[in-house]
């Protein structure tokens, strides 16, 4: 085999991509032996919150930016490490915490007590300082997969109550917020209001242009529709080109403005496509549920739906209160 050959299999190779060190709690009541493992872990390049006591460790590990791996010695004042991994454990925390029990108890006995208290590894006093490194990279393994499976599933929820085209609510999640929100209003007697809101002509943009400039219209409409409304409404695809907004705690007399704030928002100006811009326009059905007597879901969506049918038979581009 030739040089150029040899030096090519190498670079072929899969590399090995380092994983990024997680900071590290470290709780030792030993003084010195917390400066060395102090100066092992800067030495490795972790971040390190170094403590004294089981007290002052649960405190931080409490909070809300805490390191999820954890250097804790058996015997501390105020806390010994099988009494502070109970309680870490006892959170039941989403992430995890990685914990390394630090001991000089060898009788197999304490280990498993160790273990069964919430530990997931543990070292035996005086250890090998490559012995620590390595168990370290194991709960670094660990915590990885863990972050991998929580955005897999935070993937798979976002999927599932996400319209995958506009990025908006899909209709199943939307329905469900004005299910929880008449509940809610019901339950403290506030008013809401809800918008049934069609984007005018939108079968002629899709004839005349093509559906992936329609779809270029649609993502830009609801991209308009989020931006405008306020923090604590809620906004989803209802289906095709009708969109949903709920609007928490506002009176029938304040609806109708809301919605027609929403409509000149989303029609100033006109949608840049790959053929150029488009002109749009929308026309809204508006429906309000006010105590006492509240409407169910389903009238309050035939409410909003009758109102937007009268608005576009009214010309369109305008909105219809019911």
């Amino acid at each position: 085999m030739s040089v150029a050959e040899q030096l090519k299999q190498k670079t072929d190779k899969p590399q090995s991509v380092p994983l990024p060190l997680p900071s590290v709690l470290v709780a030792e009541d030993d003084p010195i032996f917390r400066r060395v493992l102090e100066s092992w872990l800067h030495n490795w390049g972790y971040q390190i919150t170094a403590l004294e006591d089981g007290l002052k460790a649960w405190e931080a590990v409490s909070k809300e930016d805490a390191p999820k791996l954890l250097i804790l010695d058996w015997m501390m004042p105020g806390m010994d490490g099988p009494e502070l991994c109970l309680k870490i454990r006892s959170r039941k925390q989403v992430p995890y915490s990685y914990i390394l029990l630090l001991t000089s108890k060898d009788e197999k006995k304490d280990l498993i007590d160790g273990l069964n208290a919430g530990a997931d590894d543990y070292l035996t006093k005086p250890f090998d300082v490559n012995e620590l490194k390595a168990r370290l990279n194991v709960g670094i393994r660990i915590l990885a997969l863990q972050d991998e499976l929580i955005r897999a599933k935070e993937a798979v929820e976002f999927q599932a109550t996400h319209d995958p085209l506009t990025g908006l609510w899909n209709r199943g999640a939307i329905l469900d917020f004005l299910r929880r929100e008449l509940d809610r209003a019901q339950r403290s007697s506030k008013p809401f209001g809800l918008l049934m809101i069609d984007l005018d002509h939108f079968k002629r943009i899709n004839d005349t242009y093509g559906h992936l400039v329609g779809d270029t219209v649609l993502k830009e409409v609801a991209q308009r529709l989020a931006g405008s409304v306020r923090s604590y409404d809620w906004v989803g695809r209802y289906g095709g080109e009708e969109f949903l907004v709920i609007v928490s705690d506002c009176p029938r007399e304040a609806v109708a403005k809301y919605a027609e704030r929403l409509r000149a928002a989303v029609g100033a100006t006109p949608v840049s496509t790959e053929i150029g811009e488009i002109q749009i326009a929308t026309t809204i059905g508006a429906t309000s549920a006010q105590p006492p007597g509240y409407p169910d879901q389903d009238s309050l969506l035939r409410f909003a739906d009758a109102a937007l049918y009268r608005a576009k038979e009214q010309g369109r581009n305008r909105v219809e209160l019911a």
